[in-house]
């Protein structure tokens, strides 16, 4: 079949398909006249690909065991344990993601505070200045103090 049934029969797309190729994970006879002949078998392979792809896993990691799917060698045990690896990476992107995503909305609070009008003072007080920008990364031991006022201005050469 050609590359465009192919792809009709998977779902997977000719530009996949090509790049799937590129990568060495397919590899579809060369006729004569230079077009790409995939054989039937060929189709169980890339729905596995696409499979994997759409859970998560990069192609190297699809490459390495794609010998032992195409083999029928694959256990499920492995199967298993690679999801659950992949269950691990994704609860580690999602921690990931919610810090900063709190650090985000943590930002925001603090540009609103700004901009909320500000009570008329009844006198001037030169101690109270605007509040400093929000931290950026955690304190950790040995930290630098977090800077509140402006960095001095640069003195000017004689």
């Amino acid at each position: 079949m050609q590359i465009s049934e192919l792809a009709r029969r998977t779902g997977v797309s000719v530009h996949a398909l090509r790049h799937y190729e590129r990568q060495g994970l397919i590899r579809p006879r060369r006729l004569a006249n230079g077009y790409r002949e995939y054989p039937e078998g060929l189709r169980r392979e890339v729905v596995f690909i696409a499979m994997s792809r759409r859970l998560g896993f990069a192609l190297p990691d699809i490459a390495r065991r794609l010998g032992d799917y195409r083999a029928g060698t694959l256990r499920i045990d492995d199967m298993v344990q690679a999801l659950q690896q992949r269950v691990q990476a994704l609860d580690k992107d999602i921690a990931r993601l919610q810090a900063q995503k709190a650090t985000v909305l943590e930002h925001q609070a603090w540009l609103r505070r700004q901009a909320a009008p500000a009570p008329a003072p009844r006198r001037a007080d030169p101690a109270k200045a605007p509040a400093p920008w929000p931290r950026v990364r955690g304190r950790g031991p040995g930290a630098a103090p977090h800077r509140t006022t402006p960095p001095p201005p640069p003195r000017s050469l004689p």
